[in-house]
Parts: structure tokens; C-alpha cells; sequence
């Protein structure tokens, strides 16, 4: 049995050191600002669905193609459910999942580490720009 197909108490269970691991592609799309921002929303109006349009305008800066990007691929991992109402033009909702809204909890944490030290990353990206540059 390889690393990523080792069995643990919940499962199958990655290893993301191990580089055919899939875990590494699953953390390219759940490391995303946009997937970020979309599961912050959504884990706001939890349990009630939230529509595109809203979505949009919350999600300060996203296109929307960049969102239906998001959304489709949340949708085919099972992080989002979609319902379209059948009107003209169509309404589409989405809601979390439960696998989605388990997600919130370490995105939040990711979100605060940011927010709190954001200005000392940007002082040492300064710095290595002024180094760079003097060299």
C-alpha cells in the first residue's frame, strides 16, 4: 500500500508529500481566494441558499466567469449544492454542503492568520525588494 492510499480511522487518507498524492490537487482548489471568499459567504447565510448575483456582489472583485469557475468546481466536489429556479432569466442558488460547511472552519483560520499578519508580509516582502534591488 503507498502513502496515498494508506488507510486511517476516517478512511482513505492522502500524503501530501507524497507527489502523485491527490490531496496537492485538491489544496490547489480549496487554497484559492475565490474558494475562500465563495465558502465565507455561504457558511454566513447557512442553512438558506445564497444566489449567484448576491454571490458576486460579496465577493468584491470576482468575475463572473472567475465565480461560475469557482462554483462549478465546488459543485463537483461536493462542497456546494446548486438549484436553479425555472424562470426566465433562470435563478441559480447555492448552498454548502455539509462537506463544504466542515471546510469554514480551517479556511476562517487561514483568513485570520492572513488578515492579522498581512502587514508584516508586506514589510518583508519590502525588505527582499530593497535587497534585490541593492544588489
Amino acid at each position: 500500500m503507498t502513502s496515498s492510499t494508506r488507510r486511517s480511522p476516517r478512511g482513505n487518507r492522502g500524503d501530501l508529500l507524497d507527489p502523485q498524492c491527490p490531496t496537492r490537487r485538491l489544496l490547489d482548489r480549496i487554497g484559492t481566494k475565490w474558494m475562500s471568499m465563495a465558502v465565507k459567504v455561504l457558511a454566513e447565510a447557512s442553512p438558506e441558499e445564497v444566489r449567484f448575483a448576491e454571490l458576486q456582489r460579496r465577493m468584491t472583485g470576482v468575475s463572473q466567469k472567475m465565480l461560475s469557475v469557482t462554483l462549478q468546481g465546488m459543485a463537483r466536489d461536493g462542497l456546494v449544492i446548486r438549484r436553479v429556479e425555472p424562470s426566465v432569466p433562470p435563478r441559480v442558488h447555492y448552498r454548502l454542503t455539509p462537506l463544504g460547511l466542515s471546510l469554514e472552519g480551517p479556511l476562517a483560520a487561514v483568513r485570520a492568520w492572513a488578515e492579522e499578519h498581512m502587514a508584516e508580509v508586506d514589510r518583508a516582502n519590502q525588505r527582499s525588494r530593497e535587497h534585490t534591488t541593492a544588489d
